[in-house]
This record gives structure tokens, C-alpha cells and sequence, in this order.
């Protein structure tokens, strides 16, 4: 199945605990890149995060953020810190004496003095574990919108491969033409001119200009890399790289095409294919 490396997937789910928030984003990347972002508190859990994603993406840089926000009514008791509430009241007895004013101590204020109450702890387990399954779907999710985003971008290369090819076979069936129309136009020439040319030696010469400028070794390579990229999208096994290789050889051939005509319409042809290579070089550039 052929995968796009741009894709967004975001999974929440809320419990008695609290609530979480995947969010995965990936983008174009020569290499797997991960970036996994999660609250300290679940941060034993980012390996497996990082073996799940790595285990169904093969390219791209992957961004993985996850929002925890806790349920304050779950299992909270108020855990006083006793030794430091001693010492905030000796303290305040201290200051009391010290400014000869007499005065009860509250209470409430005591407990709202920092480090007096303890931030209730809280029974990690089940989030950790719900941390997984939902990172679990998240991906899932991810690979869906990868694999019909892939399906666009195949659709876009082979739509640009079909042009190619109708390009490229009219190019074969005019070979003979165009070096018939090219003798033409010299002999015209030098009848302009009112040239008696040895037609022995004119003969060679047209042979050797039309050899050097040949172009059918450039078109049966072209041809064969249209049918070496349709043997590609059938693999089943990430593409990219080979997509990448696949768009140079085409564009060297195209230039060579360009450089060798000996006729307007060749010319026209081989820029025709380097627009079409370069949309899918643009396209090709997605896919994992």
C-alpha cells in the first residue's frame, strides 16, 4: 500500500482518572525522526510509543504530542506535611513576639501556606496503560489518512506517466520523419545558396549529424523507466527512495532528449516532460 509522509491523526479519551490527548503529525523527512512529547509523570511510557510508531512508519518525521490532564476529584486526600506545618506555626509565633501583637494563629492560613498540603498522589497505573492503547489507535488512525493520501499521489504520478508515455511513442514514431525533414532542409538550403555539393560527401555528413544527434537510445530508456516506475508502485514495501532515483534518470534523459533535438517539436516535447517529471518529483518527494 503506497503511504504519504503527511498525515495528522488525534485521539482523546476521558475516565475517572482524568482525560488524554494524542495528537500525531508527520511530515516529509529523508529518515524516520521521532519526537515524542509527554508529561514527565507518564514519560516510562515513551519507548513503547517510540517502538509503535517506528514499527509502522518507516519515513518521515513523526511528532508525537500527548495532553494529560488529571481528574483533582480522583482518589484526592489532603496529605499534610506535619514537620513543615510545625515549622510554618513556630515561625509565625516567633514573628508574633517579635512585633508584641498578640495573635491566634488561623488555621486555613496555615494550609494555604506552599508545601504545607502535599499535592495528592495518584494511582498511575491505568493512565499508563491507556496511554498505550490510545497512542495504539492514534496510529492507526495515522496510517489510514497515510494510506489514502498515498492513493491520491499514486493516482497524481500515474495520470503524469500516462502523458509521458504518449509523448514518448510519438517521439518513436517520428524518428524517420524528422531525419527526412532534416535532409530536407539542408538540401533546400544549399539550393538557396545554388550550391553544386558533392552528394557522396553530403550524404556522410547527414549521416554523421544524424547519428550524433540520435535520440532513440534516450527513448528506450524513458520508456523502460515508465514501465520500471508502474513495477514500482506495485511493491509492497516503502517506495520513496526508490521514486526518488527513479525521477533523476528521467530528468537526465529529458534534458538529453532536449539537448540532441534536431527539431522544434522535440524541443517542445522534451520541456513538455520535464514539467510533467517535475510534478511528480514534487508529488514523489510525499511518499514514504
Amino acid at each position: 500500500m503506497i503511504r504519504s509522509m503527511t498525515a495528522f491523526s488525534s485521539k482523546a479519551m476521558d475516565a475517572d482518572w482524568g482525560s488524554l490527548v494524542w495528537e500525531i503529525r508527520t511530515v516529509n523527512h529523508r529518515y524516520l525522526d521521532i519526537v515524542v512529547r509527554m508529561p514527565e509523570e507518564l514519560r516510562s511510557m515513551e519507548m513503547q510509543v517510540r517502538d509503535l510508531v517506528s514499527h509502522e512508519v518507516k519515513r518521515g518525521k513523526v511528532e508525537c504530542n500527548l495532553r494529560f490532564k488529571p481528574n483533582k476529584g480522583y482518589k484526592a486526600e489532603i496529605e499534610i506535611n506535619e514537620s513543615y506545618a510545625a515549622t510554618v506555626i513556630k515561625a509565625s509565633q516567633v514573628v508574633t513576639k517579635v512585633l508584641h501583637q498578640p495573635s491566634e494563629i488561623n488555621a486555613m492560613d496555615v494550609l494555604r501556606w506552599p508545601g504545607v498540603v502535599k499535592e495528592p498522589k495518584q494511582d498511575l497505573k491505568p493512565v499508563l496503560a491507556a496511554v498505550v492503547d490510545l497512542a495504539k489507535q492514534t496510529v492507526e488512525d495515522l496510517i489510514k489518512c497515510r494510506e489514502s493520501e498515498g492513493k491520491r499521489l499514486e493516482y497524481f504520478v500515474m495520470k503524469r506517466r500516462e502523458a509521458m508515455i504518449d509523448l514518448i511513442h510519438d517521439e518513436i514514431r517520428r524518428r524517420p520523419d524528422v531525419v527526412s525533414s532534416y535532409r530536407k532542409k539542408l538540401i533546400d538550403r544549399l539550393n538557396e545558396l545554388k550550391a553544386e555539393p558533392d552528394m557522396d560527401r553530403f550524404e556522410q555528413e547527414l549521416m554523421y549529424l544524424t547519428q550524433k544527434m540520435d535520440v532513440d537510445e534516450e527513448l528506450d530508456r524513458l520508456e523502460s523507466h515508465m514501465e520500471e516506475l508502474k513495477r514500482i508502485f506495485s511493491r509492497k514495501e516503502p517506495i520513496g527512495r526508490r521514486l526518488d532515483f527513479i525521477m533523476q534518470e528521467l530528468n537526465r534523459e529529458a534534458n538529453t532528449l532536449g539537448s540532441k533535438s534536431m527539431d522544434i517539436k522535440t524541443t517542445q516535447d522534451s520541456v513538455e516532460l520535464k514539467v510533467l517529471i517535475e510534478q511528480m518529483r514534487e508529488q514523489v518527494q510525499n511518499i514514504e
